[in-house]
């Protein structure tokens, strides 16, 4: 009868071994499976932050062109209507005033370089 049970016990350590031994490679094939899931996520979001710190600096670069445009456009505007100037193409209109007859006496006591320096800083 003793060896009925060595033998029972032997065969059911065996199935346990076997048992743990299955689950042990089961777990480790999952651990890698996941780790390769993640590693493979990571380098698609490291591409895309690559991908959109690009993006970021080709907008700053056109951010920092219309903020130029928005510059230069007040000055233009300002040049085209007090100095009557044009860009090609264009014809320029421009309406004056009548001065009345004291206006013209002080204009024409003015020097040359006086006249100059009100029409830069209007």
């Amino acid at each position: 009868m003793i060896t009925k049970t060595r033998k029972k016990r032997s065969y059911q350590s065996l199935l346990a071994s076997i048992f743990i031994g299955i689950l042990t490679l089961g777990l480790i094939g999952f651990l890698i499976v996941s780790n390769w899931r993640i590693n493979q996520r990571k380098s698609e979001l490291m591409s895309r932050i690559e991908s959109l710190k690009n993006e970021i600096q080709t907008l700053e670069e056109e951010k920092a062109k219309l903020q130029a445009k928005i510059d230069y456009i007040p000055l233009e505007e300002g040049a085209r209507d007090k100095l009557d100037l044009k860009k090609p193409g264009e014809e320029v209109v421009s309406i004056k005033q009548e001065q009345n007859e004291e206006e013209v006496k002080q204009e024409e006591k003015k020097s040359f370089w006086q006249k100059i320096w009100e029409k830069l800083n209007l």
